[in-house]
């Protein structure tokens, strides 16, 4: 199957062909990069994304200086065998300027998006799993995953513990401020345990 597919890809007149990056987890387009057919055989072959640098006429695996590697779940070509699309876990940052997604600078916005959405989630998320993989001097995320799973769950119920008295308070905005709290100290215990988002959405699905 991998060979047939591979013949149906077709790239442009520099041999290369557009492949798109998008978040396993939250659904997140994260970027866009160039393929040509050596990186795009290696990244079906490592399961790890592999791109072709125009600038720099190399290729490059995504993460190798930074350790934001893209371990691919699943790979698509469309219609025309022109782009790739490419399901993938990020670590840590996608974009070279530190940001979770490359598309970080709005054109047109849903009002529903305005102000923050779901992706906040993952982008902490992200930000949490890479403090643990590359420790930060200073970071607050790193001092409890030093002290350790203890420390972790007594923050967790201390948050807790918050939570419910700003909601006996009827506090909108104390409640807002201490569940915020609780989310933060709530992905920490995940990504200590090693709990995706995507297990936890998963769990929530299987109830509805």
């Amino acid at each position: 199957m991998e060979n047939n597919i591979l013949e149906k890809v077709k790239y442009n007149h520099h041999g290369l062909v557009p492949a798109i990056a998008q978040d396993v987890e939250s659904g997140r387009v994260l970027m866009m990069a160039w393929m040509n057919e050596e990186s795009l055989k290696l990244t079906l072959k490592t399961r790890r994304a592999h791109y072709f640098s125009r600038s720099r006429k190399k290729l490059w695996l995504k993460g190798e200086t930074s350790g934001h590697f893209q371990d691919v779940v699943d790979m698509w070509l469309d219609c025309d065998g022109d782009t790739i699309l490419m399901r993938v876990h990020q670590t840590g940052a996608a974009c070279h300027n530190g940001t979770f997604s490359c598309f970080e600078q709005p054109m047109l916005e849903s009002e529903e998006e305005i102000g923050g959405d779901s992706r906040v989630l993952q982008e902490l998320y992200g930000v949490i799993a890479d403090r643990q993989k590359n420790p930060k001097e200073g970071s607050y995320t790193n001092f409890l995953f030093e002290k350790g799973i203890d420390k972790i769950c007594k923050k967790v119920g201390e948050e807790a513990a918050e939570t419910i008295i700003a909601a006996k308070n009827r506090s909108k905005d104390e409640v807002t401020y201490e569940v915020s709290d609780l989310m933060y100290h709530l992905m920490v215990l995940l990504v200590e345990q090693g709990v995706s988002l995507q297990d936890i959405y998963r769990e929530l699905a299987d109830r509805r």
